[in-house]
């Protein structure tokens, strides 16, 4: 202090007075620093891990030592805020902009809601910005703009939406940032980048899963800092741009509409402007729309690439030999194009290949057995080509085979034992060859986890004893074969079992009591078999059996009431003629009389009995031959009983005056439907049964209403199918005809479709449950082509003829003007079409509704089961696009199909994106295979619907084979998430 007394007293004062602001100024530092902490703990709702507990006014503790909290060390104002990861509910106060010397703001990972505070854009000294994972809203602040030192920016996966502020990435010449990520998001737009701005030191620019437009900014282009470029999931199109970036380690532009050069024909420009990016590793270019060859450069791609992704495009041609030169590929996609060829033999080069998929394309030949020498091969998947010859023996030599797929091919030969050595093999698909022979015990691999799949081929023989082994299997379908002999019970040893389908085969003997006592099992088919003997009791007793159809077999007894059979109906038991029980449509068991020993002569009367009521009946029947004319002419009142199928089964009988007082007079309020032959009425009977009336209108000329009243009632009086409306009676006077038909209430899938049009609340569509209602008309339509009692032509399937019960199952109705197959069909039952086959026919009646109509009624042509499958397939359409067939676009000119067909293949992309956005998954927040699944399914069916509205007749599928193709689009789809169909790649296990 001595030194002060040597001073002016003037200079001493001065000295004096700064020492007393400074220390005010630092005070009132601090007090600004701990209130805009304490404002920023006000906005939590919630703390769970209690970090912020020690963030109180009173606390002992200084700010700098909060939990969370950096400070200066000189200083002491806040530099730094890391609250990540700590499940933190609340919204981002304003007042952290208060805190001026902030260069760290991490509040990733949490639950903050609520808008970005524009005021943070007042921290001109902000370093890093994280609020990636979080349920932000609304659009990023324009005020961020002026974080001119930023240079970490992460608000990925939140719900931001709208455009990007025009300089958020450069409001200079240059810029600062070296990490962006704005992914799954919901921005929109074009990504702001101005040609000028240097982006000196970018590294990671990730935009995927938002909704950006245009193209690429120019200033990416060439950077030579940027290691990865991620777009994936846009709507960015153009052509795939040059690029010169020599750092570039990552590169996903993934589900965009970008295109190949030279109108979409070359992809050699875009592959020569990376042959210099020696650290290139990997490319993913799968859904875009690119066109032209797989040029023989990409084998010129420096040797560091490890996978390439250009599935789902518009690529032909084959597959170069040249792609064996990459030889640290480890993951090689190419499914869902147009190849052509046969899969090189130089692919066995590739030494670290560890996926190969080439679904879904057009290659043919045999597989090279010199895959058999990549060991760390993990996952094959060469699904729906058209490859033929034997499965190599060598694949067995894979160790590391974790997925086999072939299915959907045009295979032969046997299965190869030796695949049992394939210890690590956890699916299996052969599904939908041509393989014989039998199972080899072998190929019960224990370990199996996913499923084993050898439906639709040729095998034979009898179940082997070994499959008992797979205890941690889950799904086994063997469906569609010609197996044999008895189904073993040590199979009940599959306690993992949660799906066995072993239906369509000649197994015979009883069903094992073994087979209910699977602990996890969900679905179990048995049917069109032989089986013998009761259904076994454990069936009722198991808790997990959800689905259950032992049809078409030879079972006898008494139907179990309780567990799955409480909720099954008899669609799960037809064509087992000797069972009974309390399920509707099943006739009731009769008690065993305790005097047994009477039952010959109770025989005995019982067949004198028979004949006896054989002979009044065929009295009466000749008595009502003759009087029917009389009783028209008296107006009969009560409606005519009509006899089923089944002789024990006859229609109730209901009034006239029943159906008036049902429908309140048929009221308008009740009109429900109305069409070319009459209106269908809603009412309710007295017993509180919702019932349709169909009332035809009065006879027309030429008797077709007449016509039409006795085809419709001998269709449904003589078709039984669960996907075929029943009839509950019919009802007839001189001036009245009438057919009643139970209510479904969830009307048609006319409605279900166009909700708005019957005032119902506008919703996206199911995906999968307009699979499954197309898989169910399907199934009905080849009942009535194929397997009826009388062959049926339906002649206008349409949404407003399918009808959806409580369980949203659909059901084929309306058959006024359905034809009936006369004699004279094949009976060649190994045939699905058949070879000639006639119809009657109506004068003057086109067959159908406008816009369903098969083109060759227009010419004359008489009704045909090629007329239907032409029907379904307008209507297949009608589902994926949401279009009409009557919409004016396709009055004017060519159909729907013919609209569909002009995009195909090369612009189906465009239909198949509307169809995404329909059903709610064009911006999916979860991971890329659940959409691209979907996308999928939903090429198929555009494709199956090409199929089915070819101009020739002769070109379209039968209806059996739409069926089966239906049914495992919807087995697919409902079960991806599962257990059936998983997609199974090393790069979609990423970050798991």
């Amino acid at each position: 202090m001595g030194f002060l007394f040597k001073l002016p007293f003037s200079l001493c004062l001065i000295l004096l007075l700064l020492l007393l602001f400074n220390g005010t100024f630092g005070i009132l530092e601090d007090n600004n620093n701990k209130a805009a902490l304490l404002a920023f703990k006000n906005g939590i709702f919630s703390d769970p891990k209690n970090h912020l507990q020690n963030w109180r006014l009173d606390s002992n503790l200084h700010f700098c030592n909060w939990t969370g909290i950096e400070c200066n060390n000189v200083t002491h104002k806040v530099v730094s805020i890391d609250l990540s990861r700590n499940s933190i509910h609340g919204t981002i106060s304003p007042f952290l902009s208060n805190l001026s010397s902030l260069t760290i703001l991490d509040l990733s990972d949490n639950f903050f809601e609520g808008q970005i505070p524009k005021e943070l854009g007042s921290l001109r000294n902000l370093e890093q910005l994280d609020l990636k994972l979080n349920l932000l809203t609304g659009k990023i602040p324009m005020e961020l703009q002026n974080l001119n030192k930023l240079e970490y920016l992460h608000f990925g996966s939140n719900k931001l939406e709208g455009k990007i502020p025009e300089l958020l990435f450069c409001n200079g010449s240059s810029s600062s940032l070296i990490y962006i990520d704005l992914s799954n998001n919901s921005l929109s737009g074009k990504i702001p980048l101005k040609n000028g701005c240097e982006m000196k030191g970018l590294e990671k620019f990730l935009l995927w899963a938002n909704k950006f437009e245009g193209q690429i900014p120019s200033a990416l282009l060439n950077s030579t800092t940027l290691q990865w470029l991620d777009l994936g999931s846009n709507k960015l199109s153009g052509e795939f741009p040059v690029m010169k970036m020599p750092s570039l380690v990552y590169l996903y532009l993934f589900e965009n509409e970008f295109v190949s050069h030279d109108g979409n024909s070359n992809l050699e420009p875009f592959f020569s402007s990376f042959l210099n990016s020696s650290k290139l590793q990997q490319i993913d270019l799968a859904s875009n729309h690119l066109g032209g060859e797989i040029p023989s450069i990409i084998g010129d791609l420096h040797a560091n690439l490890s996978e390439l992704h250009l599935s789902n495009n518009l690529i032909h041609g084959s597959i170069p030999p040249s792609i064996s030169k990459l030889i640290n590929l480890t993951v090689l996609n190419l499914s869902g194009n147009l190849l052509n060829g046969t899969i090189p033999f130089e692919v066995g080069r590739l030494r670290k290949l560890e996926s190969i998929q080439l679904s879904n394309n057009l290659l043919s030949g045999e597989i090279p057995y010199s895959l058999g020498e990549i060991q760390p091969l993990s996952y094959i998947d060469f699904s729906r080509n058209k490859l033929s010859g034997s499965v190599p023996e060598t694949l067995a030599n894979l160790s590391q085979l974790r997925q086999l797929w072939l299915y959907g091919n045009h295979l032969s030969g046997t299965i190869p034992p030796s695949l049992g050595k394939c210890n690590n093999l956890d699916s299996l698909d052969l599904s939908s060859n041509q393989i014989s022979g039998v199972i080899p015990s072998e190929i019960a691999v224990r370990t199996m986890k996913i499923y084993l799949n050898l439906s639709r081929n040729h095998l034979h023989g009898p179940l082997p004893l070994e499959l008992s082994k797979m205890d941690m299997i889950l799904a086994i379908d063997l469906s569609s074969n010609n197996l044999s002999g008895p189904i073993p019970s040590r199979l009940g040893n599959c306690i993992a079992l949660e799906y066995l389908n072993l239906s369509y085969n000649s197994f015979d003997g009883s069903l094992p009591f073994s087979i209910g006592q699977f602990p996890s099992l969900q679905t179990l088919d048995v049917s069109f078999n032989q089986l013998i003997g009761n259904i076994p009791d454990s069936l009722q007793t198991s808790s997990s059996l959800k689905q259950l159809n032992i049809s078409f077999n030879n079972f006898s007894g008494r139907v179990p009431d309780k567990g799955v059979f409480s909720w099954l109906t008899m669609y799960s038991f037809l064509g087992n003629n000797g069972l009974c029980g309390s399920i509707i449509g099943l006739p009731k068991c009769r008690e065993r009389h305790k005097f047994y020993k009477f039952l010959p002569i109770l025989l005995c009367s019982s067949v004198a009995f028979v004949f006896c009521i054989a002979g009044i009946v065929f009295a009466l029947r000749l008595k009502t031959r003759l009087n029917i004319s009389i009783l028209n002419r008296r107006g009969f009142e009560e409606c005519e009983e009509q006899i089923t199928e089944r002789k024990e089964m006859k229609y109730p009988r209901i009034s006239y005056r029943q159906l008036v007082d049902a429908t309140d007079g048929f009221s308008s309020s009740n009109l429900i439907g109305s069409g070319r032959f009459g209106e269908v009425y809603k009412g309710i009977l007295p017993d509180k049964t919702k019932i349709a009336v169909k009332v035809l209108k009065p006879i027309r000329i030429g008797g077709e209403i007449s016509g039409s009243f006795k085809r419709e009632c001998q269709v449904l009086k003589r078709t039984r199918h669960r996907n075929l409306i029943r009839i509950i009676t019919t009802c007839s006077r001189p001036d009245f005809n009438a057919l009643v038909l139970p209510l479904m209430s969830n009307g048609s899938l006319e409605s279900y479709l166009y909700p708005n049009n019957r005032g119902s609340s506008i919703h996206k569509p199911d995906l999968a449950q307009l699979v499954s209602i197309c898989s169910d008309v399907a199934q009905g339509v080849a009942y009535l082509h194929h397997h009826s009692p009388i062959r049926v032509v339906h002649c206008d399937i349409k949404p407003s003829n399918i009808l959806l019960d409580d369980d949203m199952a659909a059901l084929v109705t309306d058959f006024g003007i359905s034809r009936l197959i006369i004699q004279g069909e094949t009976n060649n039952s190994t045939s699905h079409r058949s070879e000639s086959t006639s119809f009657s026919s109506t004068h003057g009646l086109l067959c159908g509704s406008v816009g369903y109509i098969a083109p060759e009624y227009g010419l004359g042509e008489r009704a045909s089961t090629e007329g239907d499958v032409f029907s379904f397939g307008v209507l297949l359409l009608e589902v994926v696009t949401g279009k009409r067939p009557t919409d004016l676009d396709f009055q004017q000119g060519a159909g729907l199909h013919e609209w569909v067909k002009s995009h195909y293949p090369h612009k189906l992309d465009d239909i198949v994106d509307e169809a995404m956005e329909r059903y709610g998954f064009s911006r999916p927040n979860v991971a890329k295979q659940f959409p691209k699944l979907r996308r999928e399914v939903i090429f198929e069916l555009l494709e199956l619907s090409i199929m089915c509205t070819q101009y020739t007749p002769s070109f379209r599928p039968s209806m059996v084979d739409v069926a089966h193709e239906m049914t495992r689009l919807k087995e697919h789809l409902l079960n991806s998430s599962s257990l059936l169909i998983r997609e199974a790649s090393p790069a979609n296990d990423e970050g798991c």
